[in-house]
């Protein structure tokens, strides 16, 4: 086991250095950068602009700056923030806070939902139930998140015209005069904000994952062993639960690897359309401006949440299944 562990750090080593200089050189390839766009600044004068370019190493060839980013990069440094005017690190860590409020709940609800969804459908495989729940599904899988937002967004409305209520608030973190709120009110108001956006980020996500559990869950109840412990007379609840599901859950082991760079990436479109200040709108406005130390930092902090995910993954595969780690 210690030389399956050793092996599958020492991948990650040319794994990082290879992602972030490709990452790095894509970002490179968009023609010009932030400061060709204060060269159309008539206020701005050619020597500022040069004297900016060499502090921040822009004037160097590509495979120097890149070793200039590493450098500050080992030092924790991510870069500076030419747009904010800050360093990237302290630019980034609020939307990635506030992106977590959203994340963290709509991760657990969906495993929590999902997995007994794709559970029933398999032991109840084309019951009246299984097939609104695949329905549902299905209905689910072909709507884009932004759009199932819409809808939330409409409906509320709709609501609140007949009603004169608004259930929950359509955009936004936190109601106006929330800097006056004590604390615990604080919480309360962004939590109030935040449901939508969770049921929306939930919702999306729930129709795939149940549908993989149902195909796990199916394929294994199928197996030679199953059909063996039900003719020893084995209680159905221990077939299902002690043999099926503790083996229909291990693709699911690998999927963990995503989770640890999902709670810092936001939850995508689902915040542009419902105004949530987190990190999705930031970092396509980041995209817009060409602010290079943004991008990359971001990229290289989700980087390394992936492979640390990733080899967390492949040690819980290696313990639920040893064959693993002797190939």
């Amino acid at each position: 086991m210690t030389t399956y562990i050793l092996r599958r750090i020492l991948y990650l080593i040319p794994t990082f250095f290879g992602a972030t200089f490709l990452a790095f050189l894509i970002i490179q390839m968009a023609p010009g950068d932030y400061l060709t766009q204060l060269e159309l600044d008539p206020k701005v004068t050619p020597e500022t602009i040069a004297r900016l370019r060499s502090q921040f190493g822009l004037d160097r060839p590509v495979y120097e700056q890149y070793l200039l980013w590493m450098n500050n990069l080992f030092h924790l440094n991510l870069g500076y923030s030419f747009a904010y005017q800050a360093p990237v690190l302290e630019v980034i860590w609020p939307r990635v806070v506030n992106s977590m409020v959203i994340v963290i709940p709509s991760t657990i609800l969906l495993y929590l939902v999902a997995i007994p969804i794709g559970v029933y459908g398999a032991v109840r495989q084309y019951s009246l139930g299984d097939r609104i729940l695949s329905f549902l599904a299905y209905v689910g899988l072909s709507v884009p998140s932004f759009f199932l937002a819409l809808i939330a967004i409409y409906v509320l409305l709709q609501i609140k015209f007949k009603t004169g209520v608004l259930i929950f608030p359509v955009s936004g973190m936190t109601s106006s005069g929330f800097e006056q709120l004590p604390p615990l009110k604080q919480w309360l108001d962004i939590a109030w904000h935040a449901v939508v956006p969770i049921l929306v980020a939930t919702a999306n996500d729930i129709a795939g994952l149940s549908r993989l559990m149902r195909g796990q869950m199916l394929e294994v109840l199928g197996q030679d062993y199953i059909r063996t412990a039900r003719a020893k007379g084995l209680a159905e609840r221990v077939v299902l639960y002690k043999h099926a599901f503790r083996n229909a859950v291990i693709p699911f082991v690998a999927t963990l690897g995503g989770l640890l760079p999902s709670l810092i990436s936001g939850a995508g479109f689902v915040e542009v359309v419902m105004a949530w200040p987190g990190i999705t709108p930031f970092f396509l406005d980041a995209i817009a401006n060409q602010d290079l130390y943004v991008i990359a930092g971001f990229l290289t902090v989700s980087l390394v949440l992936l492979m640390i995910g990733n080899l967390i993954s492949d040690l819980l595969l290696a313990w639920v299944d040893p064959r693993i780690r002797y190939e």
